[in-house]
């Protein structure tokens, strides 16, 4: 209770209108203005708002520090959504999902031409040893060409 009362003090004015302005911007739900929200929804925004939110913690009333961690979310949120990050987070597909998609889209049923190809094709196996064949290949006239060694 002495957190609570220590930010009614006459001193300590100015901390409880941020956290009545912190309170009024979480209750309200008012949409982050898109210039402030391309700013805050980049990395830099976000590490010097969590940098402000540490030094709250440090120098003022633990209520407002809780109230400024609820608000610096809500702030990142918020952004997200207006400059449009959070739907491509949503609904942009990652590569996972789109492999199993095309996995999904290269099965093939047993069709009837691999099913005469095996029947016809005679099958080699390594390592089986291939007899001599009965035929002789014979050469066409070479045209002074070269022979291929």
């Amino acid at each position: 209770m002495e957190g609570s009362s220590g930010l009614f003090k006459k001193e300590n004015m100015s901390q409880l209108s941020l956290a009545i302005l912190f309170i009024i911007y979480l209750i309200m739900g008012y949409k982050t203005p898109e210039m402030i929200a391309n700013v805050v929804d980049t990395l830099v925004g976000k590490i010097v708002i969590f940098i402000m939110v540490i030094f709250i913690f440090m120098n003022a009333n633990p209520i407002l520090a809780v109230l400024s961690l609820f608000v610096a979310f809500d702030l990142i949120r918020r952004s997200s959504s207006v400059t449009g990050i959070d739907a491509l987070k949503m609904y942009l597909p990652t590569e996972e999902k789109k492999s199993s998609q095309f996995t999904a889209f290269n099965q093939y049923p047993y069709t009837l031409e691999q099913e005469v190809v095996k029947k016809m094709a005679p099958i080699v196996q390594s390592g089986s040893s291939l007899t001599k064949a009965s035929y002789m290949p014979t050469l066409e006239n070479l045209h002074d060409a070269s022979t291929i060694n």
